[in-house]
């Protein structure tokens, strides 16, 4: 490693570096020596000549280098990402124990000291993600390591998001190890059974943060009937339907996701009659039952990333007051409102204060009864509070 590419930053821009917190905008620095390339680790210095970590540059971004150590003395090595991957293994083989979930999340990013980095167990197959530019560099390596210490020999990469562009990157998905991944995996969680597309589905598959807060919902929806907008590939109304709802009415604008939605019900056995299946649009759907005033006892809204950036919160306000408005117009007395946002731009405080003025425009009175999050294969690192991305509340009104 060559201490010869460095990173100066700008006076007093050291202090995020000094708390802990792994990402480096460019806007910090005051000037880049040795001429480091696409994914170097660079040594990172303060104005005074403090050295302070080392981290995987990239060029192109606005966060211009990621921080992989703050220890001087620790080589950024093939040595080094296989102990970080194995912690973090390890970490989830206590969390998973339970031989009902197959399906979770093994290594997730910064949170995990691995910036761009996630990786993804569905049964006997990894899906991986390699985001970043110093994430890039090292790929060979990592996916030497992931094979080595978890011993599974199907590996499909889906580097295929539209982030890797501001890294500089090409897309990439396609079979790393292993065969072919058939067209649908089946996992299992909690006692249900899910087909997954891990080479074409949304994320990498399926939305494994949700898994706790689905094993939640499945204990209110007794003897209810449910609406569960934004349904994708339908884990919310299997939950539901398993939990004795009385009917569960699942919306999507995605043809495709409604099929596998209505093969998961059917996987699990549960009654056709008590299913409704609606594509289109989710809010034009939701103002044609306010219109014709049709009523819910229970509503989910797990809206897709409407503020995908902090520059794209005030219009992702809007839409998930929108939407939340909406949702309390079909609410039933007494009836629970589950909704989310997984815009890491939309704070905790203002998700609660958008749901809050949707219910004042609505005519609503609401009570929160629970605060919901990630589930925890999903960690928050104490350093980098932006790895809380998503938000839920269970309000009763």
């Amino acid at each position: 490693m060559s201490a010869e590419k460095r990173l100066i930053l700008k006076p007093g821009r050291e202090r995020s570096v000094l708390q802990k917190h792994p990402w480096i905008y460019s806007g910090a620095i005051a000037r880049v020596e040795g001429n480091p390339g696409l994914g170097d680790t660079v040594a990172v210095y303060s104005a005074e000549g403090q050295w302070l970590a080392w981290a995987g540059y990239s060029p192109q971004s606005s966060i211009r280098a990621r921080i992989w150590s703050w220890k001087v003395e620790e080589e950024i090595s093939p040595a080094f990402f296989e102990q970080r991957i194995a912690q973090a293994i390890a970490r989830r083989w206590r969390l998973h124990a339970d031989e009902s979930v197959t399906a979770y999340r093994l290594i997730h990013a910064e949170s995990d000291g691995l910036p761009g980095l996630v990786v993804d167990r569905y049964g006997d197959w990894l899906v991986v993600q390699i985001l970043t530019a110093g994430m890039e560099f090292w790929r060979t390596e990592i996916f030497r390591a992931l094979r080595q210490l978890t011993g599974l020999v199907h590996i499909f990469e889906r580097s295929d998001v539209d982030v890797r562009g501001l890294e500089g990157l090409k897309p990439r998905a396609g079979v790393v190890e292993g065969n072919e991944p058939p067209e649908r995996v089946e996992v299992r969680e909690y006692g249900h059974r899910f087909w997954v597309d891990i080479r074409h589905g949304q994320k990498t598959g399926f939305y494994l943060d949700q898994r706790e807060n689905r094993r939640i919902t499945g204990t209110l929806v007794a003897e209810r009937e449910v609406l569960n907008a934004f349904c994708y590939t339908g884990a919310f109304s299997v939950y539901a339907l398993a939990g004795g709802a009385r009917s569960v009415c699942s919306i999507d604008s995605s043809g495709e996701a409604l099929t596998l939605a209505r093969e998961n019900v059917a996987l699990n056995g549960l009654n056709p009659d008590h299913q409704e299946w609606i594509q289109g649009d989710v809010f034009q759907v939701l103002r044609r039952f306010r219109d014709i005033e049709r009523k819910f006892d229970l509503i989910i809204l797990d809206p897709p990333k409407f503020a995908p950036t902090a520059a794209q919160v005030t219009r992702a306000a809007r839409g998930y007051k929108d939407i939340n408005w909406l949702a309390f117009r079909l609410l039933r007395p007494g009836g629970i409102l589950i909704t989310f946002s997984c815009s890491g731009g939309i704070t905790p405080e203002l998700f609660q204060k958008i749901v809050a003025d949707a219910a004042l425009d609505a005519g609503v009175e609401g009570r929160i009864l629970m605060r919901l999050f990630q589930a925890p294969d999903h960690p928050v690192a104490l350093n980098f509070p932006e790895g809380l991305y998503l938000k839920g509340l269970v309000v009763e009104v």
